[in-house]
């Protein structure tokens, strides 16, 4: 079993770096382990089954539950519809989203690499998929070490085959996404036309996900996330990590010698050196060397620690999540100390709860309809032959049902002045009328022209108003009148 600690200078050989060398993890059995199997087990049923989760909107309406429907752009959410001029939700969740890796970050360091990266769940699958088709780490290493034999070869196809079939399968949920699961499926499974950029793009999350997952793994920790390195930068003395406690280890000696030792007073460490704190990481790092760029927090150390001290009856956690600050207060003879609620988790947490309730506020108080306003810019008037004044404005009525509805659109602000809608006529009760499709936009051209130059310098407040017929619906918005 050996370590990936890849740049070592000055190697014996004169070269500037000495190669990595392949890791080989070693199955282990516990409590954190069985979080990641759990976790796991949950994001990949999400990840591979939501597509096909259905929803009902109404007929003419998309049933999936989760779909980007690109082609009228809209996002759908369970409930949620998000039209494009709405993407300050993606923003919000964004900012949400980072924020709860901060606060992840000030609680237990990178538990989102250990746990819920996607790079850490897919090297897991494949990491179980190899143990099952080549056995767990000694039997690889040792098939490895020796001569190509049929068996081998059997063995290596079956498992990038397997690699590949769950890679494809990858980037197939990804693109049913994009488009109606069980009939992007049908259609892609008997080669109908049309398909050719659903399958490049399976292609290329095939190819990825085999890359990264399958061949680079920890090279992907180590040298392309960009994560480990902001990390470092948010952390503080009071954030847990996967943290060697050398107050009880140290001295290491073997089992026989540490008891000797203990048998006539003098001091042993827990440890024992069996190595197995290496064994397990699927990183490849020594844990006991301090904190490490490519230690990614999954806690598999911790349960073969605390599988060794059974056996040799010490007390467990000799691995934990701990701080530096604590083994040091405990060397002085003092207690530990575990603020997990201080000021930096209640900032994060405070973001968190203040933009996701307002995101929310919004999402349950925003109407089925939308309006704007758009004042020409060039120019901004138009003086006509008998003196009057032309201002020309584009009004954009969104309709966010699925069904065709009629808007009179009305002036406040402007009396005694003429308003035309191009291309629409006004009907028997003198109303413009904007009639916008079933979950449609429409943008229609508004001429507002008024005699004189009354109050020249002083901008003329406006109000419009879309009015719906058959409802009692309505949206403002506000601009203004130029004179010059």
């Amino acid at each position: 079993m050996s370590s990936s600690e890849t740049a070592s200078h000055g190697n014996a050989d004169g070269a500037l770096y000495a190669p990595a060398r392949k890791i080989y993890p070693k199955k282990v059995d516990g409590e954190f382990r069985r979080i990641k199997w759990g976790i796991q087990l949950l994001t990949l049923a999400i990840y591979y089954l939501l597509p096909f989760v259905r929803w009902h909107r109404g007929v003419g309406e998309p049933s999936q539950a989760v779909l980007v429907d690109l082609e009228h752009r809209r996002f759908y959410f369970f409930f949620i519809e998000i039209w494009p001029q709405e993407v300050y939700y993606a923003t919000g969740l964004l900012i949400v989203a980072a924020l709860t890796l901060f606060l992840m970050n000030a609680v237990a360091g990178r538990i989102w690499c250990g746990y819920m990266c996607p790079q850490t769940v897919w090297t897991d699958l494949f990491q179980m998929s190899e143990r099952w088709i080549e056995g767990d780490a000694r039997e690889r290493m040792r098939k490895d070490a020796g001569p190509w034999t049929a068996q081998r070869i059997r063995e290596k196809i079956a498992k990038h085959s397997l690699w590949l079939l769950i890679a494809w399968w990858t980037g197939g949920a990804w693109v049913i996404y994009f488009e109606d699961a069980p009939t992007l499926v049908h259609k892609l499974a008997t080669f109908a036309p049309g398909c050719g950029l659903a399958y490049m793009w399976i292609g290329i999350f095939t190819f990825t996900t085999y890359v990264l997952a399958g061949v680079m793994r920890e090279q992907t920790c180590l040298y392309m996330c960009p994560w480990p390195r902001i990390q470092a930068a948010l952390t503080d003395e009071y954030a847990l990590n996967v943290t060697y406690r050398y107050d009880r280890g140290e001295p290491r000696e073997s089992l026989k010698h540490a008891a000797l030792l203990r048998a006539h007073g003098q001091a042993a460490g827990d440890c024992i050196d069996c190595g197995q704190c290496v064994a397990v990481c699927p990183t490849g790092v020594d844990i006991r060397h301090g904190a490490l760029l490519g230690c990614i927090q999954c806690g598999l150390c911790i349960d073969a620690c605390d599988g060794v001290m059974e056996k040799i009856g010490r007390p467990t956690r000799l691995i934990a999540y701990d701080t530096e600050m604590n083994i040091k207060r405990r060397q002085c003879g003092q207690p530990s100390i575990y603020k997990p609620i201080r000021v930096r988790t209640i900032v994060y947490a405070a973001l968190i709860v203040a933009i996701g309730g307002f995101m929310l506020f919004t999402l349950a108080t925003r109407g089925d309809m939308r309006l704007n306003v758009l004042h020409d810019r060039n120019p901004l008037t138009v003086t006509l032959k008998d003196g009057s004044v032309r201002n020309a404005y584009t009004i954009r009525i969104s309709n966010m049902k699925a069904q065709t509805r009629r808007f009179a659109v009305e002036i406040a602000g402007a009396a005694g002045a003429q308003i035309d809608v191009v291309g629409e006529t006004a009907d028997t009760q003198g109303r413009l009328l904007v009639e916008v499709g079933a979950d449609q936009t429409r943008e229609a051209r508004v001429l507002v022209t008024m005699r004189g130059a009354h109050g020249a310098d002083t901008p003329l407040p406006l109000v419009f108003t879309a009015r719906e017929i058959d409802g009692d619906a309505s949206i403002a918005a506000k601009d203004v009148f130029l004179w010059r």
